[in-house]
């Protein structure tokens, strides 16, 4: 039976370290208020998850500090000796025209799109906690946007990422492909599902392939991992080996799922009868390992 690919045998999309977060300069008010006041400084305007994009829709228009409007600020990082922020402007809708992560991230350059993820995940954390989870209490902002203490029991909060396994399962010639019921005609993706409490990764892959398509699983290999600000998850990629191959959806989360010899794959992307995940997702980094090479046609 052939081997899995090896762990990031392919690029995988946002997974790249491309800048210094500096963390230790998040307390550092001094020094937040010096780069915010340095015209070199760029700055990005986040709102709904909108960002302005040059006139060729492959870069981001990064502003100075002056330029940008008031908002919660958050401190992104250094990249090329340059202090990026993104802000937050309340009360303000986003131009339709501006881009969204999920569009736009694929023609972003890498380095780009890492600071967009940043602030992206950072953007929904705020918006999902206005309020202390232990007492209710009000929450005031600290440490460049990655704490909110509560004003009343003086507790403090700190960004969450959930973990969520994404697999692509095999049987040797084949790989296991499903669609969600919300997707498009043709759509079809590797499995995926969030980890539960107590749970190991590999627990979660077994489990996860077995409710949504009643496929048992052996052997389990990683395979790399991806921040995935949608709102919060750190997708975890792997492969997994079918001991069973007879398909049971759950009709729920997953309403079909298929066996795809590679010709099948690659015969169904180009004729668009199989539409595979984009380029900025994991899930298209797992199916080309396993392919062999590039793939035409993505969502």
């Amino acid at each position: 039976m052939e081997p899995f690919p090896l762990p990031y045998s392919v690029e995988v999309a946002l997974s790249a370290r491309s800048h210094e977060r500096v963390g230790g300069r998040r307390t550092d008010e001094a020094w937040l208020a010096e780069k915010w006041a340095d015209a070199a400084t760029r700055v990005l305007v986040l709102s709904g998850g909108r960002f302005p994009l040059g006139d060729d829709g492959r870069a981001v228009r990064w502003v100075a500090p002056d330029a940008a409007p008031e908002g919660q600020r958050l401190l992104l990082g250094e990249q090329d000796g340059v202090v990026h922020f993104a802000v937050l402007p309340p009360d303000f809708q986003a131009p339709d025209a501006w881009g969204m992560l999920r569009t736009a991230g694929p023609l972003l350059s890498r380095e780009e799109a890492a600071l967009v993820v940043q602030a992206q995940a950072l953007a929904e954390w705020h918006r999902a906690h206005r309020f202390c989870a232990r007492c209710g209490g009000a929450l005031d902002v600290r440490a460049g946007g990655y704490v909110l203490r509560c004003t009343r029991c003086d507790r403090h909060h700190f960004p969450r990422t959930d973990p969520a396994v994404i697999m692509l399962v095999t049987d040797g010639e084949r790989a296991l492909l499903g669609r969600q019921p919300s997707w498009a005609p043709g759509r079809f993706s590797t499995l995926a599902g969030f980890v539960d409490p107590g749970e190991s990764l590999e627990q979660a892959v077994v489990r996860e392939v077995a409710e949504e398509a009643g496929v048992e699983i052996g052997e389990v290999s990683y395979f790399g991992n991806q921040p995935w600000p949608f709102p919060s998850s750190l997708m975890v990629g792997f492969f997994a080996r079918a001991t069973t191959t007879t398909i049971t959806v759950d009709g729920d989360e997953i309403e079909d799922a298929r066996w795809f010899t590679r010709d099948e794959v690659r015969r169904g992307a180009e004729d668009g009868s199989v539409v595979l995940p984009g380029g900025i997702s994991i899930s298209r980094s797992l199916i080309e390992a396993w392919y062999g090479g590039p793939l035409p046609g993505s969502w």
